[in-house]
């Protein structure tokens, strides 16, 4: 008999309390730019760009955690994040040169909370559910949001009154306070055989999900139109999530908000997210996911041409509940149906390199925020940008298949060929 608490949710809740941490830190750098700048004698330009480095070794270190969790297993990896993420502050604090500083903050400190990141706790989620897959990555998800909602405007007041050196090495001993005791008493990879789903009910029931062959070989599944697709959106929302995080409250600021209200502007976002992220996941496991996918990504859109146009307080804080509602999913629903498609024993390494793409748009609009505005004094062109690139995502997340799709291998000319069909 099982028991009525199923232990897999004491792992989305410590997952959770680690996004909150890792993402949190990753998408609410805003607080600490201009400080940073100022104090460090940096640039926009230098800043942003160091910025931009990290992001992108951020996604490089994506299929890296994904490959290290295969062959070590997920608390090994929790453990080695945590130990590069107290390095990297201890040497970003004691530091004022410019390399030094890419090298500590911009790489290393980026790489440590890949290992911690939702990326790296996605496989040990999608093994331990299978009928509520969704919601479970949904309420992972929640994690981000809240980070973004509470972590934006808690380290805009710890910044101002403690500094930002400060503010970093307090934010290590927390994260390591939360993470060490997660990853020894709270995540463990040895999901039940049949995941959350009662007694003679099949995988194959869940309507989003289809059977994936178990000789699906990776190179194999990269070749195929979905995960490219799944690709460009998660590029589009990496351009839109981190140049929010990078230079939303500098923006807002340069349109005449304080640093306070700027803060909680985007902070409320993070706020708004976690009940539209707890809504959406319940229908995640009901509803088409291209089609909740889709949605995310055009709502969005338009949130992101309407937040460069605010110009008073009410103004700003409607745009951030309505764009808050639909601001958290998108990776949610991309990993669920990565590990739909093509099952769960791929979707690690899948999505570690679909989260390069995330992280090649977040690379890309961290620095295209600080030279654009140096270039021709204006948030129009980073910010329009990821208008049109979301609307653009939008579209192609309804190309996707409905419910999956099959592979099948046919010898044509002494060779196997890989057919993609949809199931419907």
């Amino acid at each position: 008999m099982r028991s009525r608490w199923y232990f897999g949710w004491n792992i989305v809740a410590a997952s959770a309390m680690l996004t909150l941490l890792s993402s949190g830190m990753r998408l609410s750098f805003g607080p600490f730019f201009l400080p940073m700048a100022h104090d460090l004698g940096f640039t926009r330009s230098l800043l942003a760009t160091i910025v931009a480095a990290g992001q992108f070794a951020y996604g490089l270190a994506m299929p890296l955690a994904g490959l290290l969790i295969a062959r070590f297993g997920t608390r090994p990896l929790l453990l080695a994040g945590n130990a590069l993420v107290i390095a990297s502050v201890l040497w970003t604090v004691s530091t004022d040169s410019a390399f030094a500083f890419l090298l500590a903050f911009g790489l290393l400190l980026s790489v440590g909370l890949a290992f911690t990141s939702p990326v790296a706790l996605t496989p040990v989620i999608s093994h331990w559910f299978a009928r509520r897959r969704g919601m479970a990555l949904f309420f992972l998800s929640t994690g981000s949001m809240a980070g973004l909602a509470a972590m934006t405007p808690i380290l805009s007041f710890a910044i101002g009154h403690f500094g930002w050196r400060a503010t970093l090495v307090a934010f290590a001993a927390v994260f390591t306070l939360v993470t060490v005791p997660a990853a020894l008493f709270v995540i463990r990879d040895d999901a039940p055989e049949h995941a959350d789903l009662p007694p003679g009910e099949s995988a194959v029931a869940d309507g989003n999900a289809a059977p994936a062959p178990q000789s699906l070989r990776l190179r194999d599944a990269m070749r195929t139109a979905p995960f490219w697709k799944i690709f460009f959106g998660l590029f589009c929302c990496g351009f839109s999530m981190n140049l929010l995080g990078t230079h939303g409250v500098p923006m807002l600021m340069d349109h005449g908000f304080d640093p306070f209200t700027s803060s909680m502007g985007i902070g409320l976002i993070g706020f708004v997210a976690i009940g539209g992220t707890l809504l959406l996941g319940r229908w995640a496991d009901r509803l088409p996911r291209r089609h909740i996918l889709a949605a995310i990504y055009f709502v969005r859109g338009i949130g992101f041409l309407a937040l460069v146009m605010v110009g008073t307080h009410w103004e700003l804080y409607l745009t951030s509940t309505v764009g808050g509602l639909v601001w958290a999913g998108s990776i949610a629903v991309s990993s669920a149906i990565l590990a739909d498609v093509y099952g769960v024993r791929l979707v690690g390494v899948l999505y570690g390199i679909a989260y390069v793409g995330h992280q090649a748009g977040g690379t890309l609009s961290s620095w295209l925020g600080g030279w654009g505005f140096e270039r021709f004094g204006t948030h129009w062109v980073s910010f329009g940008a990821a208008g049109v690139l979301l609307i653009a995502a939008g579209f192609v997340s309804l190309r996707l298949p409905r419910k999956g799709f099959t592979l099948m291998a046919r010898p044509e000319a002494g060779r196997a060929t890989w057919l993609t069909q949809s199931i419907n």
